[in-house]
């Protein structure tokens, strides 16, 4: 799949089948997400596999937009590490862009993903932190459920003019 076609056909995923997902898949999610460019080259994320239906059936209680976590067979919840900070704050945008490389390495493997925010939201923080021990210096920015698909959104065209700016607002 050229990188293109990847970019303009991945859906947001949220129905799955209990098909395990692969070893190699995961870590090759990971190994694409840690190849994401950050400030400074700093690398402030953290992962968390999570695969256990214990913690995942747990997740919507505090976390209400990720209901299909309980039929997703695995998660990844990406935060970041506030303790390698060079550049106070660019976290978030390093592990967004660690984020995107997740969900577009999930759909190049056939597999579906969704991108659940979870920072800035107190009580997702805190869920999180709670449910799986974080330390206080990693703060959880995503929760990615990640499965084979149950469904097939087509590709959509979102290209819109309108909010193109050339050189000047």
């Amino acid at each position: 799949m050229h990188t293109l076609e990847a970019i303009k056909s991945r859906r947001s995923i949220r129905k799955f089948t209990p098909q395990p997902v692969p070893q190699r898949a995961i870590h090759d999610m990971l190994d694409a997400a840690m190849s994401a460019p950050s400030a400074g080259n700093e690398q402030p994320w953290q992962f968390v596999v999570i695969d256990d239906r214990a913690l995942l059936d747990q997740v919507p209680s505090f976390s209400p937009y990720a209901a299909m976590a309980t039929e997703a067979p695995l998660a990844i919840l990406v935060c970041g590490d506030t303790s390698v900070e060079k550049y106070r704050g660019f976290w978030v945008q390093d592990c967004a862009a660690a984020v995107q490389n997740i969900l577009l390495a999930a759909h190049a493997q056939g597999l579906g993903a969704v991108w659940t925010g979870v920072h800035p939201m107190p009580d997702r923080e805190q869920g999180f932190r709670v449910l799986l021990g974080l330390p206080d210096h990693v703060i959880p920015l995503a929760f990615i459920p990640v499965g084979h698909p149950a469904h097939f959104p087509g590709p959509q065209q979102r290209y819109r003019e309108d909010r193109v700016h050339h050189n000047r607002w």
